[in-house]
């Protein structure tokens, strides 16, 4: 299964009582897939607020995502959770309504053992034929992955990449003797023409909502070997990368991009509590920043 060099963490749209909006969230996918050329969507990630989704919430936007892409992108589900039974629940649950793979963030919280987030993830993709995502993101989880514990999962024969948060130099050491067939995405947007200097295969991103196309465009000048031209696309975009997630003090992935989603003539809601909409200040700050 090939993902694609540009994966985006959708936001998940609501209407003004907070419900799914559905026609928004196809106009949201379409606008994805034409307009900032990503290859595949996660739905139901953090970005989408899955903390605040029901199960029935996250089965029934993985079926909407795969009836409505209809096969111009992949579509990821974003299973995981820090209960292993109910993560090869929600898994199987997407496999049944079609998606192409599916997202599993480390164990958060209840802070596993090394062998216990390999027995996690293990128990997870022996349940399931779906290809497996792992997700590092120890700033949020409380717990990294270590290296030797992402290339002993590797080994897994669905276990086919990992978005990984934690460092530079783990991916390094990641790509340098994961097995064939295995790829690393970095999860952090400002880090994406380091991450491919290091051997990444692509981003998972957020900024993709608003800069996709563009990011496309610096992964493929910098696999083609036009270097200088993907350090001025990285430094043009940079301001966008750092501006959705400090604007200006920092806020969650969804709040900022929801809003810019509005300035682009998209609205796609608010956010759900705990989540709280952005500031006068921090709307101020992102008018300014995307002019």
């Amino acid at each position: 299964m090939d993902f694609g060099r540009l994966i985006t963490a959708m936001v998940t749209p609501f209407d003004e009582n907070l419900n799914i909006d559905w026609e928004t969230t196809g106009k949201l996918i379409d606008y994805l897939i034409d307009e900032q050329k990503t290859d595949s969507i996660v739905v139901s990630g953090t970005t989408g607020e899955s903390p605040t989704l029901t199960d029935e919430e996250k089965v029934e936007l993985f079926r909407f995502a795969v009836r409505h892409a209809a096969g111009r992108c992949k579509i990821i589900a974003g299973t995981g959770s820090n209960e292993t039974a109910h993560s090869v629940k929600l898994t199987k649950k997407a496999e049944e309504v079609g998606v192409d793979g599916a997202l599993l963030v480390a164990p958060y919280y209840n802070k596993p053992s090394q062998e216990g987030i390999y027995q996690h993830f293990r128990a997870i993709a022996e349940a399931t034929s779906l290809p497996i995502v792992l997700y590092n993101v120890p700033s949020r989880t409380v717990v990294s992955m270590t290296t030797a514990t992402t290339l002993r999962l590797a080994q897994i024969p669905n276990i086919v990449a990992t978005k990984e948060c934690a460092s530079l130099g783990q991916m390094t050491e990641i790509v340098s003797a994961a097995p064939e067939g295995f790829v690393l995405y970095t999860g952090d947007d400002g880090v994406t023409l380091p991450a491919l200097s290091v051997g990444a295969y692509g981003i998972v991103s957020v900024a993709s909502h608003i800069v996709g196309a563009q990011m496309k465009d610096l992964v493929a000048a910098y696999l083609e070997g036009r270097v200088q031209d993907a350090r001025s696309l990285n430094a043009e975009l940079y301001p966008v990368f750092d501006g959705l997630f400090n604007c200006p003090n920092p806020v969650p992935n969804p709040v900022a991009v929801k809003y810019a989603l509005g300035l682009r003539g998209l609205p796609v809601g608010g956010v759900r509590l705990p989540l709280v909409g952005a500031t006068e200040a921090e709307e101020q700050f992102l008018r300014d920043l995307l002019g």
